[in-house]
C-alpha cells in the first residue's frame, strides 16, 4: 500500500489529488488562515482513498512528502493529524464529497466562540451567500453548526455526524461547520467547489464580525 504521495507520482488520480491538497494549503496560507502549521486539507482520490496533509507541516510550503494517502477503511496512518478522523468519517458518510478543507482563520475562530452557546451561526441578507451550493437569494438563512472543541475526536466526529443528519428547519445548512475557538471545516463535491465554499464562508464571517462590531 502506498502511504506517501511522493511514491506514487505515476498515478494520475493520486497526483491530481495531491496537487489539489498542496494548492489548497498554499492558498489558505496566503490568506493567513493556517498559522503555525494549523489546519488540514484533503482531496478524494477514489471511493476508498483520500490524500490528506500530515500533522505539523507548514501548509504554505507543502511538498508531496507532506501528504498521506489514507484508505478510508483502515485506521489513521502514522503521521496523521488526530483531526484526520473528522475528514475520513465525513468522506465515508458522504460519497458525494470530493474535498474537505479546514482552517483556523481569526474571523471563524472568534465567531465560533460567540456562537457556541447557541450551537449554530446563522447568516442572512449577505449577497455572497449565493456562492454556497443551494443558496439562491440573499434573503435565505444559512446555518453553520457550531460544536464545542473536543480532544476526543471520535466522540466529536459522532456529534458532527448526528448534527449534519438533522434538518435545519427554515434555514439552508451550510457546506461546513465550526469548532468553537478552533476554526472552520468546509467541503464540496470538487476541489474547486470546496475552495469556493471556504472562501465564501470565511469572507461572510469577516462581514458578520465587522457588522456586529458596529451594531448595538
Amino acid at each position: 500500500m502506498k502511504t506517501e504521495a511522493g511514491s506514487a507520482s505515476d498515478d494520475s488520480a493520486l497526483g491530481k489529488a495531491v496537487a489539489g491538497v498542496i494548492a489548497a494549503g498554499r492558498a489558505a496560507a496566503l490568506r493567513h488562515w493556517v498559522p503555525a502549521t494549523s489546519g488540514n486539507f484533503s482531496v478524494r482520490i477514489d471511493a476508498e482513498t483520500i490524500a490528506i496533509t500530515r500533522s505539523g507541516v507548514d501548509k504554505g510550503n507543502l511538498q508531496p512528502a507532506d501528504i498521506l494517502i489514507q484508505p478510508l477503511a483502515v485506521p489513521l496512518l502514522p503521521g496523521s493529524s488526530a483531526e484526520a478522523e473528522l475528514h475520513t468519517a465525513l468522506y465515508r458518510k458522504r460519497p458525494d464529497l470530493g474535498a474537505i478543507f479546514h482552517v483556523h482563520s481569526p474571523a471563524a475562530t472568534v465567531l465560533s466562540r460567540l456562537a457556541a452557546p447557541e450551537g449554530r451561526l446563522r447568516l442572512t441578507d449577505w449577497e455572497l451567500q449565493k456562492a454556497l451550493a443551494g443558496v439562491r437569494t440573499h434573503e435565505a438563512v444559512v446555518e453553520i453548526p457550531v460544536f464545542a472543541n473536543d480532544q476526543d475526536i471520535s466522540a466529536l466526529s459522532g456529534r458532527v455526524d448526528a448534527r449534519l443528519a438533522q434538518p435545519a428547519g427554515d434555514a439552508i445548512l451550510a457546506p461546513g461547520y465550526l469548532l468553537a475557538g478552533h476554526g472552520l471545516y468546509a467541503w464540496g463535491a470538487t476541489e474547486a467547489e470546496a475552495a469556493r465554499h471556504l472562501e465564501a464562508l470565511e469572507t461572510l464571517f469577516e462581514f458578520e464580525l465587522s457588522y456586529r462590531r458596529f451594531t448595538p
